[in-house]
């Protein structure tokens, strides 16, 4: 692949106001109606994609291979939690990122983690799934 890869120290941040939708319950995952871990989970993988999707022009894209995630705190509805998305190491095609994620009020941890993502061609990819 002959592109530029994202820098190392790309970033980004998202932030969701927990509802019901985004609750356990709602996500099958359990039935305390807290920020469900599948979300928690999405929202880190969407801040990934964030922090080097300027960076990747097409027919660039990358794609999500390895996840660990842990969730330390409960974040009832009606709170917000900030997700955020640090590429730390890239190596070939990898994309390594650190993610972290906190309640804005008062900066308490909500969980964290290592997301490997690989670059890829779009159409090459979708082309080899049949």
């Amino acid at each position: 692949m002959d592109h530029d890869l994202p820098p190392v120290g790309s970033t980004a941040e998202i932030m969701l106001e927990v509802t019901h939708a985004d609750t356990a319950p709602a996500l099958g995952s359990g039935d305390v109606p807290v920020l469900a871990t599948p979300r928690l989970l999405a929202l880190a993988e969407q801040a990934t994609v964030a922090a080097v999707h300027d960076a990747l022009a097409p027919p660039l894209t990358s794609v999500g291979t390895r996840v660990e995630l842990d969730h330390v705190h409960a974040t009832p509805v009606g709170h917000k939690v900030v997700v955020r998305a640090v590429l730390v190491h890239t190596e070939g095609r990898t994309l390594q990122f650190e993610v972290t994620a906190e309640h804005p009020a008062d900066r308490r941890l909500v969980g964290h983690g290592r997301i490997s993502r690989v670059v890829v061609d779009r159409d090459r990819f979708l082309g080899r799934l049949g």
